[in-house]
């Protein structure tokens, strides 16, 4: 396995235990990803400064990097309490439809438009969403705050996606890192102080399980990703991290006693290939799909979604 491969397979790793880490309750969910942000950020700082990155860029890009700090901030924000209002698996498989959010907010606001496939395979994704949450949910509109906060992450994550690969073009990673953990952790800070959450008072395994979620989640976590993009394809990497709902739902399985039943399989599973048929850029047919044709053509340029 090659240097991206590796580094590919640990951030997903690294990304997998989070939720397990959340539902063991031992600090509310906003302000676990204040402190994921925090504690990074006074990790990275010195790291930065020593290696002379902490330049200041233009306005508009410094804004930009601001606005991408404030969004990922509000997804881990979301993601921690749709994962402590319902499950682990749900929370993880609901904000992994970032991809759909992503083709979406590319057909409202881009030039260059999502392919068809990209709404056949939104389509497969919705029926997916609608028989792993359950039927009755949708016919009787008896969204709880779980299945809401789940959307919400996808849809925070999809934006900034948008807006950090814009960023990236024009400064380091570590830069981008850097200014946009200080926008988050502000952020959540005033967000949390507002809510009166408790900044205090957590048992000592709380405390360790803020910092692994800072360094292994967050830090280790999306340096290993952003390496693996500069060296691989977008679209697999992308389709890559949708393991991680998988992954997340088989660890929960196993140390969190959670339930999984056949309609979530399904379910879980229509909604990941759905995802899966948004990358795929020949026009679709059966005969493709049953001689499992690579999902992108060698040469290809990588499309938008």
């Amino acid at each position: 396995m090659n240097k991206p491969r590796l580094a590919l397979v640990i951030g997903i790793l690294c990304v997998s235990v989070f939720p397990l880490m959340i539902k063991m309750e031992l600090a509310p969910g906003l302000i676990s990803a204040f402190y994921r942000m925090a504690i990074a950020l006074v990790l990275i700082l010195p790291y930065a400064w020593y290696t002379k990155q902490l330049g200041m860029p233009s306005t508009k890009i410094l804004l930009l990097t601001a606005l991408s700090g404030i969004l990922f901030g509000s997804d881990v924000a979301v993601w921690n309490i749709a994962i402590l209002e319902s499950t682990a698996t749900q929370a993880s498989l609901l904000a992994n439809l970032s991809p759909v959010w992503v083709g979406v907010a590319t057909f409202l606001f881009l030039t260059n438009k999502p392919t068809k496939n990209f709404w056949i395979g939104t389509l497969i994704s919705l029926l997916g969403m609608v028989a792993l949450v359950g039927f009755e949910v949708f016919v009787s509109l008896s969204f709880d705050i779980g299945f809401v906060c789940g959307i919400l992450s996808g849809v925070f994550y999809s934006a900034y996606l948008l807006i950090s690969k814009e960023v990236l073009a024009k400064i380091s990673i570590v830069t981008f890192m850097t200014y946009s953990l200080m926008a988050s952790s502000i952020f959540l800070g005033i967000i949390s102080w507002v809510w009166d959450e408790p900044f205090g008072g957590f048992s000592t395994t709380g405390w360790m399980m803020l910092s692994l979620q800072a360094v292994v989640c967050q830090l280790l976590a999306w340096l290993m990703v952003s390496y693996a993009l500069q060296y691989m394809r977008t679209t697999r990497v992308s389709l890559a991290m949708l393991s991680q709902a998988l992954l997340t739902a088989f660890l929960a399985w196993i140390f969190l006693n959670e339930t999984i039943t056949l309609q979530m399989i399904l379910g879980g599973i229509v909604l990941l290939f759905g995802i899966r048929v948004t990358f795929y850029n020949k026009p679709i047919t059966i005969k493709r799909l049953l001689k499992k044709e690579p999902l992108v053509s060698k040469g290809a340029i990588d499309p938008v979604v």
